[in-house]
């Protein structure tokens, strides 16, 4: 295995996202590489009532959460990477999987560790998995962590 300088590890703060940061961890240790920590928080459909938007601060209730999933993420870092760990924090607001890539992209990183929730049947279709859009969309090798789904 080549050196990895940069590892992109997306959470959604679940638990199975936390086992993928894990390995992230000891990879980041292993090779002493950079861990990027992203969260990415996803866009709130407006559904129109009677042709008027809901009267909502759209803007307002985005920068809250993203304020929100930036203290989460943090926590997280604290919590859950080894100090020695060198590790950027980035929380972005878009499509997971779309903005995933992008930042790998951007940010030129060797690898993304992600989870998969293990999903199955009709929780498959309904939801989509945004690890196996990563996995297509990707530039970069994607190591996939699989936890499975709890019944």
């Amino acid at each position: 295995m080549l050196p990895l300088k940069k590892i992109l590890c997306p959470t959604d703060f679940s638990q199975p996202s936390y086992e993928a940061l894990k390995v992230a961890d000891e990879m980041a240790l292993h090779f002493s590489a950079e861990l990027l920590l992203m969260h990415v928080v996803a866009p709130i459909p407006m559904i129109p009532i009677h042709d008027d938007p809901v009267s909502f601060n759209l803007p307002m209730y985005e920068k809250e959460m993203e304020a929100s999933a930036g203290r989460s993420i943090r926590q997280v870092a604290e919590e859950r990477v080894s100090k020695q760990v060198q590790t950027r924090i980035l929380v972005v607001q878009g499509d997971p999987a779309g903005q995933i890539v992008k930042v790998s992209e951007a940010e030129q990183t060797d690898i993304i560790v992600i989870a998969t929730h293990g999903l199955t049947g009709w929780r498959k279709f309904m939801f989509g998995s945004v690890t196996e859009k990563v996995i297509r969309m990707a530039t970069c090798p994607v190591f996939s962590i699989r936890v499975p789904a709890k019944r």
